[in-house]
């Protein structure tokens, strides 16, 4: 249907079973994290004197940048996380900046876009089902200052999902839709009182929250079509959806078209923006490609146009695994001869086989930025494929139970925080971080015996998140945050000594 109004670590056993619980997005599972929560001690963390309440994940770096893009690694941490939440952290693993979602772990697709011509943050927000999509989700739009400019809801009556989250050049929000409907599955074994997950496509005007366009995987995608098969028969409600399509990425193409992928019918699509009609299919049962070597995918996320024109696809191959390892792909998809070339491949050193979750973000160097979803690394990799970063964020748990991220990136990022610096002082030690400052170089203590009257007494640089700095004993204590021209960009509050 079409609506347009206005216009290894190896999969371990089990991961498949872990699979249907979580989701491509992950097990942001409420009852799943409750039992965890329940079963030991909470995730290991890392701990701030200055900010307590920030609990990022531990995060281990195994091979140091050299050579990679500038800019900071977002990610979304949740399921196995100390803490949810969007964050933001440098080469060295240090935190630069963390939102902690209290009441839910649902965070998916954090980001840095362009809206009004000014970089902001972005992410899906909202509680996720135990079958891994949103239930009541919404999409935000945070300024440099890491303010709430806007929100993004579905339209029609629909709820927005967690799988992707695009602002496009004229301010129009690209996102998918779960939703449900009553569907006859007894022509691939299931119940014939059954109901499907109908895969959407939406495009929202942000500033008016008007539908532009509407797609919809039913009926023009058929059962047939899937590769994972439906559940299994259940009378009443208790009978899950067949989540037969699984939209995971929308791109707006080259000529303005749209490519989805959708992850259980292995299968790229091309949607006509002005018709809605299906112009080709890219892989899956009913390709409109003859695949050639090495370019077939499976359980597939992340389908993008490249500059240069190939489409690249994060290809997880599992769960069920039907390969050795994930990959990321770059295909040259050749529309006259209605061919697919393998342009070439990247993958993990320790050969990781990603059961959910997973992209690639080609950076205008050349480097290749991988998040591997449910395995928790993120890596960047050089045109050759050699790794100049990698990272591990996780516990060594089974997937749905471990950390991990729906996807990752590099961006560049100024962040300029409306709250002033946080400051504790502990024998004779000042503790000062300011969550999500980019521009801090040095910090300036200033001490003294009357809270009116402080005086600078030493200057140190910056050393992280949150710099330890030795004093002597005072009554009163303050810090200034300095830029690289020794401007002071803010001034914490006066404290006295805590203990």
């Amino acid at each position: 249907m079409f609506i347009l109004s206005g216009m290894n670590r190896t999969v371990l056993a089990g991961a498949a079973l872990v699979l249907l619980i979580a989701g491509c997005g992950g097990s942001e599972n409420k009852s799943t994290a409750a039992a965890e929560e329940k079963k030991g001690p909470p995730p290991p963390s890392q701990h701030f004197k200055s900010r307590p309440d920030l609990k990022p994940p531990v995060v281990k770096i195994e091979t140091p940048a050299t050579g990679t893009a500038p800019g900071y690694v977002f990610l979304g941490p949740k399921l196995g996380a100390p803490q949810a939440g969007p964050m933001i952290m440098d080469n060295r693993g240090e935190l630069v900046w963390l939102k902690p979602l209290t009441k839910t772990r649902g965070i998916a697709d954090f980001r840095m876009q362009r809206y009004r011509g000014r970089p902001v943050l972005t992410w899906w927000r909202g509680r996720v089902s135990n079958v891994g999509v949103g239930e009541d989700g919404w999409y935000v739009i945070y300024d440099d200052t890491y303010r709430a400019v806007a929100e993004v809801r579905a339209g029609n009556d629909l709820v927005g999902d967690i799988h992707e989250f695009l602002i496009t050049r004229n301010g129009t929000a690209l996102f998918t839709v779960y939703h449900r409907l009553p569907v006859d599955l007894s022509s691939v074994g299931g119940p014939k009182e059954g109901k499907i997950f109908d895969g959407i496509v939406q495009e929202v005007d942000i500033s008016t929250g008007r539908v532009l366009f509407e797609w919809h995987s039913w009926p023009d995608v058929g059962l047939k079509e899937a590769y994972s098969p439906p559940p299994p028969a259940k009378k009443g409600d208790k009978a899950p959806p067949f989540d037969y399509f699984h939209a995971n990425s929308v791109d707006v193409d080259t000529d303005g078209n749209f490519l989805v992928s959708a992850r259980n019918t292995h299968a790229v699509y091309k949607l006509n923006r002005s018709t809605g009609k299906i112009m080709w299919r890219l892989g899956g049962k009913k390709s409109d490609f003859r695949m050639g070597p090495g370019t077939k995918f499976a359980w597939q996320h992340d389908a993008r146009r490249q500059p240069a024109g190939t489409i690249t696809i994060f290809d997880n191959s599992a769960a069920p695994p039907v390969a050795k390892f994930s990959r990321v792909l770059v295909l040259r998809v050749d529309t006259q001869s209605k061919t697919a070339t393998l342009v070439r491949s990247y993958q993990h050193p320790k050969k990781l086989l990603v059961p959910f979750e997973g992209n690639s973000q080609f950076l205008p160097n050349g480097n290749v930025f991988v998040g591997w979803g449910a395995a928790p690394y993120v890596s960047e990799l050089d045109s050759r494929g050699r790794v100049l970063f990698d990272a591990y964020y996780g516990q060594g748990k089974p997937p749905g139970q471990d950390a991990d991220t729906y996807r990752a990136y590099r961006f560049e990022w100024h962040g300029y925080p409306i709250e002033d610096p946080v400051v504790v002082v502990r024998k004779n030690t000042v503790y000062v971080s300011w969550n999500g400052a980019t521009e801090v170089v040095r910090w300036q203590v200033l001490a003294g015996s009357d809270r009116k009257e402080l005086r600078p007494v030493k200057t140190v640089a910056k050393g992280g998140f949150e710099t330890a700095i030795p004093v002597q004993e005072a009554s009163f204590y303050a810090v200034r945050a300095l830029d690289r021209n020794g401007d002071v960009l803010a001034t914490s509050r006066t404290v006295k000594p805590s203990g």
